[in-house]
């Protein structure tokens, strides 16, 4: 992988590693999770600290996605983020995509290794890293801990050309996400909606 930001350190948190597939846990043990490609992918690891890198919050803790997402079970392990905090999650061996906004899940049709296989190969498209390349190139970079925040949401059609990106804490662009996609999840495709200025 290219462009590591952050490496997990040690395995802290074994009670949710002893609940991993074997190949996740084989993952985990060589580099127990990372950020990579300057932010694009953020690979969660086994551990109590630091919060935004650890995998039982996400998987298991209040602010699990299973809690607010209708389409995501329980036992959907969510190992990874893209740059905005879309989630990818394993059900069984099959690798599945979550739009945060949305609530969409979609079968990226891979197994764990095949996803890491395809995001080695062609980065740019299978992390949906367009949001990220526009930061970087008006001098922006991510740091470990961060996603971009994207306003207007992508799902929404707006007379705005460009939208505005800003670096956010982790948890702080997951929860927004959150909201957000209880506020529209039950609107019909077309809904017209008024947002409100996001809070610069």
């Amino acid at each position: 992988m290219k462009g590591i930001l952050y490496t997990g350190g040690e395995l802290t948190d074994l009670v949710s590693f002893a609940r991993l597939p074997s190949y996740l846990q084989a993952f985990l043990r060589e580099q127990n999770g990372v950020v990579a490609y300057f932010g694009g992918l953020h690979l969660r690891g086994c551990v109590s600290e630091p919060s935004w890198h650890a995998l039982q919050p996400a998987w298991q803790g209040e602010a699990a996605f299973w809690r607010t997402y209708e389409a995501v079970l329980e036992t959907d392990v969510p190992f990874a983020q893209d740059c905005v905090g879309n989630q990818f999650l394993l059900r069984g061996d099959a690798v599945l995509f979550l739009d945060t906004e949305t609530g969409e899940l979609a079968d990226l049709e891979v197994d764990f290794k095949h996803f890491l296989f395809g995001i080695e190969k062609f980065p740019l498209d299978a992390l949906g890293m367009e949001p990220l390349r526009s930061f970087q190139q008006r001098g922006g970079a991510l740091q470990p801990g961060q996603l971009l925040s994207v306003y207007p949401p992508v799902c929404i059609a707006s007379s705005e050309n460009k939208a505005r990106l800003k670096p956010q804490p982790a948890a702080e662009r997951l929860a927004w996400l959150a909201d957000f996609y209880r506020q529209i999840k039950d609107l019909p495709s077309g809904q017209r909606i008024h947002l409100k200025p996001s809070q610069d």
